[in-house]
This record gives C-alpha cells, sequence and structure tokens, in this order.
C-alpha cells in the first residue's frame, strides 16, 4: 500500500463533527430529517459530513474512492467498487436514529480498504470525543492507548443480538438454545457496539444485515484487540461480501460458546 500518513485523518473526522455534527445536536429542524426507506432515516448532517469528508479524504489520498453510506442510496453500483483499489468506507453519522432522537450514541465511522482488505479504521463518538481505531497489524487504540481484548475473563453468556434483521427460524433457534437469555439491543450504533465486545461486558455480537461501511472499522478494531470476527460457517469477514450473518466476540472461547446458540 502506497504511503498514507494516517495521523492525518483523524484530525478530518474531529472537524466535521466540530462544524457539522455538534452545532445541530438536538437542534435538527422539521424537515432536516427524512425516510429513505422503511425505518431507515437520514439527515443533512449525514449528507453534509460525507460531502465534507468526501473531498478531503480524497485530497488525502489521490486516486482513492470514497463509497458512504448516503452515496450509495443514491448511487448502488458504487458497492461494486468495494474491492477495487483504495477505497474508503464512509458512514458519516452512525446512529442517525439515535442522533434525530437526541439521544446517543452515534459515531462517525471509517475504513480504509485496499484490494478489498481492510487496512486501517476509526471511529469517532462525537459527543464524547473519544476515537477508536485499529491498524492492520498494528493493534487496536482507544484515544492513543493500545487495548486488547481480555480473554482470561469467565464466559457469561452476555452479548448483543440484533434482531430486526434476523430470519424467523434463528430467533425460534435462538428461543430453544438460549431459552431466559436476556441478551442486549445494543445501542443501535455500530460504533458504539464493537468498542463494548472489546472494553465492556458483551462478549458477543450477532449481525444479520452487514452493511460494510457499518461492520469494517469495528471488524478491525476487535481482530486487531485479540477478539474474533467471522462469518457464521467460521470464515473470514471481507466487506465487499455482500453476504447476511456476522458473529463478532472478544475471544475464540467466546464466538465457539455464542455460536452454539444459532442454527
Amino acid at each position: 500500500m502506497k504511503e498514507l500518513p494516517l495521523q492525518q485523518v483523524p484530525p478530518l473526522l474531529r472537524r466535521a463533527a466540530k462544524e457539522l455534527i455538534l452545532p445541530r445536536w438536538r437542534q435538527l429542524q422539521a424537515g432536516d430529517a427524512q425516510q429513505k426507506s422503511p425505518g431507515e432515516w437520514v439527515t443533512v448532517v449525514d449528507q453534509e459530513v460525507e460531502a465534507q469528508l468526501t473531498i478531503a479524504l480524497q485530497a488525502l489520498l489521490p486516486g482513492s474512492t470514497v463509497v458512504g453510506e448516503e452515496q450509495c442510496a443514491a448511487t448502488p453500483e458504487l458497492m461494486e467498487r468495494i474491492d477495487e483499489g483504495l477505497v474508503w468506507l464512509l458512514d458519516p453519522v452512525d446512529g442517525t436514529g439515535n442522533f434525530i432522537a437526541g439521544t446517543g450514541p452515534i459515531s462517525v465511522m471509517l475504513a480504509l480498504l485496499e484490494n478489498g482488505e481492510t487496512q486501517a479504521s476509526w471511529m469517532l463518538e462525537p459527543l464524547s470525543g473519544v476515537m477508536h481505531c485499529a491498524i492492520k497489524g498494528g493493534g487496536a487504540w482507544r484515544d492513543g492507548q493500545r487495548v486488547f481484548a481480555d480473554e482470561t475473563r469467565p464466559l457469561r453468556g452476555q452479548g448483543i443480538v440484533k434482531t430486526r434483521f434476523l430470519p424467523e427460524d434463528f430467533k425460534q433457534h435462538l428461543a430453544r438454545t438460549a431459552p431466559g437469555q436476556a441478551f442486549q439491543a445494543g445501542s443501535n450504533c455500530a460504533g458504539d457496539d464493537y468498542p463494548q465486545v472489546v472494553l465492556a461486558d458483551s462478549e458477543f455480537a450477532l449481525y444479520w444485515r452487514v452493511l460494510p461501511w457499518d461492520h469494517a472499522p469495528g471488524a478491525l478494531f476487535v481482530r486487531e484487540a485479540g477478539g474474533v470476527v467471522a462469518r457464521l460457517d467460521g470464515s473470514a469477514y471481507r466487506p465487499g461480501e455482500q453476504k447476511p450473518g456476522l458473529l463478532v466476540a472478544r475471544s475464540q472461547a467466546a464466538w465457539d460458546q455464542a455460536r452454539a446458540y444459532f442454527p
């Protein structure tokens, strides 16, 4: 991969948060949000952040492509370019529903791919200013401090299960294999969920719909912290593969335990 000044990426994200996100926090006006499909929302802030960062990232790495969530909503064929050369995957405001509700958490999520493989990623929580980042082969970091998944913690079967897109047979199987188990619903913000698997009480997270900008940044973070990210058949996760199902865990033991809950 050509030389990239990775240290220049966080200031771009922080600038977008300061100039475009924080001033509109709990200040959205009528017409600032619209439903692009049932249950899927976009705000003017999503669009403005994506536009600003697209220009900045392409200037930072000439010849790269930015594949953003809102761009793909308007131009779905952009998804076909994820595995081609240097690509920035961008979710300008992950947790848009939380942003509209004024509840949080929210995240600016970014991953840099080379020929479909994630090389670096960033997740900025604008409200707190906390930055999680990862570099392939270089570790996972929280605000400049390297972090590791704790594989020694006893497993209690606690995890995040996103049921909105989960097939009915999965839900029924889960009811049989883990009766009474109170799985967490997650925060409706992948940029918050992924660090939770490494740093908090969530031992795993199961996602069915796996949009690349939602998962490539966090997947690299979990892997570089020592966790496990794999498809339900155990195969490796690649952001460009448009198939459902992804299981993330803080350790192989946690992954194996969680996998047993599902068909």
